[in-house]
């Protein structure tokens, strides 16, 4: 089953390479770049279905992460909630385009918003948990 899911992952790997490739060697092509987002959307789909599916799978064979995958999905919701907060608190705010316009649609900044926030705090925590976990495997 791992070397399954191995190469499963290897496959997606090797289809995003070549979706950016194509997007890159395009010049930025509307296709290229659609197709592109469309591509991040199934890989979001996947990646939410996944995560689901093991959350499910573990706590059915182990009741006692029931404890630890609640407290995961708490600290999501708390993450997306002070993230949606934050977003919300900057009511009114324009961003330039490079067409010379501006971004005022609110439901689209306050997603982006909220994306980039969430963005920030994992890339955060992954850090911190690398930090850790190497210098934890360093001192044993």
């Amino acid at each position: 089953m791992k070397k399954m899911l191995n190469i499963l992952l290897g496959l997606l790997f090797a289809i995003t390479a070549v979706m950016v490739g194509w997007a890159a060697i395009s010049g930025g092509a509307e296709v290229a770049i659609s197709c592109n987002l469309i591509w991040g959307y199934v890989l979001l789909v996947i990646a939410i279905v996944s995560v689901l599916w093991a959350a499910i799978k573990s706590m059915m064979t182990n009741p006692a992460s029931v404890k630890t995958t609640m407290l995961a999905v708490v600290l999501v919701v708390v993450i997306v909630g002070a993230a949606l907060g934050i977003a919300l608190s900057h009511e009114g705010l324009t961003i330039p385009n490079s067409a010379g316009g501006v971004f005022d649609d609110p439901f689209e900044l306050i997603i982006s918003e909220v994306g980039i926030l969430v963005t920030y705090v994992v890339a955060a925590a992954t850090l911190l948990v690398t930090l850790y976990a190497e210098v934890r495997n360093l001192l044993n």
